[in-house]
């Protein structure tokens, strides 16, 4: 198509695509939970930093939406990036248990500024372009960059966790990404920086209005419950990948570079999966679109929830039966459906949600998914110490398949 032509070659939406690339080069994310056990954390432990994470993007989540509904979205990332990099000095820093907390405060800042943000800025500009029947296009588009970003970002984190003189230097690494996108976002036209609020309301005021609003529909509602419960279950269990193919490689003395040594040799698997993880899952972004040529957006969602319930339950039996090819193939299956849900989500609500409400809506939705990963975490982490990544697997897969029946969504709208 034409539309999709002058889509690609669209300079701002370039500019969206190297956004989500830069954002996304986190060279300390293939090792991150093996990097808090290393300094000597249990699950439980790293399951509470990982709610001590959400407990903050629940709390700012909605404030922030309001803030760049309110006073700016530009102003809004600057404030964003600023945190993620304190964030990273102090994982850089990290020794005593609270130094961690610290760092996952400020990333926690970090998420729940960010978060809704950015997609605003998306929407205001498909509007301007006259775009808007292409959302699903351009978001699974941005995102596959975003993804490609994941995957570059896993190599060269092979590179430096294998070169540097401490694996903590890999945060360190990721400020200077992170510095580079602050610069991008200061280049994005003010039109994109939201109308702003046009009421005599004070900001608390307009805050309880915009939540009461976005509740009170019933659709709207149940699409954000479904999006955050799914959204939350994977993101409690997706570095889990690391510990379970550390046992596995360890304990079986496994060693695809013969020279190196199992720690080694581990960080180079991670690496590789990680990588081949995220460019399937960037393919599957980009071509997300492509699947409502055939049922409706609706039941795309549910129908992806149901699989990733029915993927968790099957990896409890992979996990069981210690095979790692296969516990990496399920595992690129839980990133296709994620990263194939995420754009078609993101057209299923923009119909259903206010203009100037955009980055309210989007707030509320990252709030309830810090919601559910708040309880998630810690009892995940907890699970895992006690019984094993296994049974945590299984818990969650029927958690989801039980809860589908309570978020489904395709009976209600009809596309």
């Amino acid at each position: 198509m034409e539309v999709y032509s002058q889509i690609k070659k669209d300079k701002q939406v370039w500019k969206f695509s190297a956004y989500g690339f830069l954002k996304n080069l986190r060279f300390f994310e293939p090792y991150l939970l093996i990097f808090l056990m290393g300094n000597g954390l249990s699950l439980f432990q790293i399951g509470i930093l990982y709610a001590i994470r959400e407990a903050i993007t629940y709390i700012f989540e909605i404030p922030s939406g309001v803030i760049a509904d309110y006073f700016g979205r530009k102003q809004e990332l600057y404030m964003c990036f600023a945190f993620y990099i304190v964030s990273f000095v102090f994982f850089f820093m990290i020794g005593p248990f609270w130094i961690a907390a610290v760092g996952m405060i400020f990333f926690g800042l970090g998420e729940a500024f960010r978060s809704g943000t950015h997609k605003a800025m998306i929407y205001t500009y498909l509007e301007e372009k006259g775009w808007e029947k292409h959302k699903t296009f351009v978001y699974g588009r941005t995102r596959s960059f975003s993804l490609i970003g994941s995957a570059i970002s896993s190599v060269l984190a092979i590179v430096l966790i294998l070169n540097v003189p401490s694996s903590r230097y890999i945060f360190l690494a990721s400020i200077i990404p992170y510095i580079l996108d602050l610069f991008l976002i200061v280049s994005y036209p003010n039109s994109l920086n939201g109308e702003g609020i046009t009421t005599n309301e004070s900001f608390f005021k307009t805050m309880k209005s915009h939540l009461s609003d976005v509740l009170k529909r019933p659709v709207l509602r149940k699409i954000l419950l479904s999006s955050a419960s799914f959204e939350a279950v994977f993101k409690s269990i997706k570095d889990y990948i690391q510990p379970i193919l550390e046992v596995l490689i360890i304990s079986s003395g496994f060693l695809l570079i013969q020279t190196m040594t199992p720690d080694e040799n581990l960080k180079i698997v991670l690496g590789v999966s990680y990588g081949m993880i995220y460019i399937i899952s960037a393919f599957a972004s980009k071509s997300a679109y492509k699947l409502m040529k055939f049922t409706s957006s609706a039941n795309l969602l549910d129908t992806f929830y149901v699989l990733l319930g029915l993927c968790l339950v099957g990896l409890f039996f992979v996990i069981k039966v210690k095979m790692y090819l296969l516990i990496i193939l399920v595992y690129v299956i839980l990133y296709i459906l994620r990263d194939m849900r995420k754009p078609i989500f993101v057209d299923v609500c923009d119909d259903h949600m206010e203009k100037h409400q955009r980055a309210t809506v989007l707030s509320v939705e990252s709030q309830m998914k810090a919601l559910f990963t708040v309880v998630f975490a810690p009892l995940v982490g907890f699970i895992a110490d006690q019984f094993g990544v296994s049974y945590v697997m299984l818990g969650l897969g029927l958690f989801l398949l039980i809860a589908f029946f309570f978020v489904r969504i395709g009976s209600l709208i009809k596309d």
